[in-house]
């Protein structure tokens, strides 16, 4: 009887499980591969995805980067989709995918739609009445709590990356978690309004996206970008990172029009520091993976990343 009952856990436990997919509780081991966590935050329970890389030693600090999606996403997606998990076992990076709340959200021509949304400064959707926004900044520092329990992990080397509404929140994790975070891209999402915030320290920033990111309006051309960045949306973007983080007004341009263009801002006082602005050839709105875009999004951005860390 008591090898019945044995056999018909197991099973149950197997059939439990989805396919490739490895769930561990906050007082399990951690496994090599795909971790699914979920965490107390603000008395939500919220979730998270981690990759560990089969190179991971607990005896040797590794680097983390956090990957934000966009609206209608989760966490599992963008592990799924990013690149990100493929580049951390190469490069033996810690990648980490958050899944935002959902909300019912009402929209300028007023729908009403439930989705999830990351809680950013200023959305082109207000919240429906009765919704909470949740503290998501709160969420980020108790993941990296929990993280620091887990995992032997670099302080000093910790990044982010958000895609659209995510591209928009890593601006917010830009200005109020750049005491964790070393290096902040926003891709394909920042903000369209020019603001002045007082971030906790001057961070590098870069904002990608791509000259086709609008489907209903004509290509940006390539060679445009000088007039582009003082153009709505861009100047207010840019309005927002000079102002926030102490920049030159002043920029030089790189790139090859063929790929991609990039605008550079440097620091006031620290040359180190920078704001870069790069429109990528014929990326429509997504985050380039090398299966929708030539780009590897992963591998720009990590080589990028490399460059900087936190004192």
């Amino acid at each position: 009887m008591k090898s019945i009952i044995l056999i018909t856990s197991i099973l149950l436990f197997l059939s439990c499980q989805k396919d490739g997919e490895v769930i561990r509780n906050n007082t399990e081991n951690n496994v090599v591969g795909k971790n699914h966590f979920t965490i107390n935050s603000n008395g939500d329970v919220r979730e998270y995805y981690v990759h560990v890389p089969a190179s991971y030693n607990e005896n040797k600090a590794i680097p983390v980067v956090f990957m934000l999606h966009g609206s209608s996403g989760n966490g599992e997606k963008f592990y799924n989709i990013s690149g990100w998990k493929e580049l951390g076992e190469i490069e033996n990076i810690l990648t980490v995918f958050p899944s935002s709340w959902e909300y019912c959200k009402q929209f300028p021509d007023g729908s009403k739609r439930i989705t999830t949304k990351w809680n950013i400064f200023a959305d082109d959707a207000s919240y429906c009445a009765g919704q909470n926004p949740r503290d998501d900044i709160q969420f980020f520092r108790d993941i990296i709590a929990e993280l620091n329990q887990k995992f032997n992990i670099d302080e000093s080397r910790r990044y982010l990356v958000g895609f659209s509404n995510g591209g928009a929140m890593a601006l917010r994790c830009a200005m109020e978690m750049s005491d964790v975070f070393a290096a902040v891209v926003e891709s394909a999402g920042s903000t369209s309004i020019a603001a002045t915030y007082i971030p906790k320290q001057d961070i590098p920033v870069t904002y990608q996206i791509g000259n086709k990111n609008k489907s209903d309006v004509p290509p940006l051309p390539m060679q445009s970008l000088d007039s582009l960045l003082n153009t709505p949306p861009f100047n207010h973007t840019i309005a927002t990172h000079i102002n926030s983080f102490n920049l030159e007004s002043t920029y030089s341009i790189s790139g090859d029009e063929n790929e991609a263009v990039t605008a550079s801002y440097k620091g006031v006082l620290d040359s180190k520091l920078e704001f870069n602005v790069m429109l990528i050839k014929d990326l429509e709105h997504g985050y380039p993976n090398g299966t929708n875009h030539s780009m590897k999004g992963a591998e720009v951005n990590w080589e990028w990343f490399k460059k900087f860390s936190l004192p």
